[in-house]
């Protein structure tokens, strides 16, 4: 068992004051907290993203998209707090061809071409290579994601930072979202959210039981509430702790852990 290392990440569109038990000890807006891979699962990075103001709007290529010796990026949310109103954009409210996303981008209109989702606590959304998206004000969440750093800007609301728009048009989809592609949790004392080929995310509560051949091997833990032990020590919540298997994880009533892993590491195993 070791606990991965952090890094506090300040970004302009970060909170001052992250909901509890998230502190910023800095001046400056925290906008995520990073989880240093750890070399058994070097594909995966998960991070926590705390929103006062929208994100930009943008997409990820995947692996065959990405540059040479490059990594794509597919990636999921898990919701963990939101204000109320707080919502998402996942996919368009109609497909787009590229001229038409183009001109939207550069006029603004993209706003109104986005599929705005109101989101809770509990919500998860997969979030594949090629989907246009962005993350609203008022959201705390749990970011899984592969490795990579390849961000393509569409729109970012008149603020001055770098756009990508053509890189981004190569690799859109330009479609609405799959509803398929979000789910809610707390439907189970064990409730797998998302089995990919890049990640495997679950979580569970008092009562469950992680099924045969899961999270067997090295896996990562992230207490979502206070209440969670390992072979009788605590985890604590805004932690990630790389684990050899979940035999001797208890979850007190009321509480829940996230359990997350690579399905290629293990394989290779």
């Amino acid at each position: 068992m070791r606990q991965l290392s952090t890094h506090l990440v300040h970004k302009v569109w970060g909170r001052h004051q992250p909901p509890a038990p998230f502190t910023n000890p800095g001046d400056e807006p925290l906008g995520e907290i990073w989880f240093d891979p750890p070399p058994e699962l070097a594909d995966l990075l998960v991070k926590f993203i705390f929103t006062d103001a929208a994100l930009s709007v943008q997409v990820h290529p995947n692996d065959a998209q990405a540059p040479a010796g490059k990594r794509g990026k597919n990636e999921c949310w898990y919701i963990l707090d939101a204000q109320p109103g707080a919502k998402i954009a996942v996919g368009l409210r109609r497909q787009m061809d590229v001229d038409a996303l183009r001109a939207a981008a550069l006029d603004g209109s993209i706003e109104d071409e986005l599929g705005y989702v109101e989101v809770a606590a509990g919500d998860f959304f997969s979030i594949p290579a090629g989907t246009i998206h962005a993350i609203g004000a008022g959201i705390t969440l749990l970011e899984v994601q592969q490795n990579s750093d390849i961000t393509y800007r569409l729109y970012d609301y008149g603020r001055p930072r770098e756009l990508h728009l053509e890189d981004g048009l190569r690799v859109a989809t330009r479609a609405a979202y799959d509803p398929a592609l979000r789910s809610r949790d707390g439907e189970g004392a064990y409730c797998e959210l998302i089995d990919g080929p890049f990640f495997r995310l679950a979580t569970l509560a008092e009562g469950g039981t992680v099924p045969q051949g899961r999270f067997a091997s090295h896996a990562l833990l992230l207490p979502l509430t206070p209440g969670v032990t390992l072979n009788g020590q605590t985890l604590d919540v805004g932690t990630c702790t790389l684990v050899e298997g979940a035999g001797g994880l208890e979850v007190a009533a009321g509480s829940r852990v996230a359990l997350i892993e690579d399905p290629a590491a293990m394989a290779g195993e």
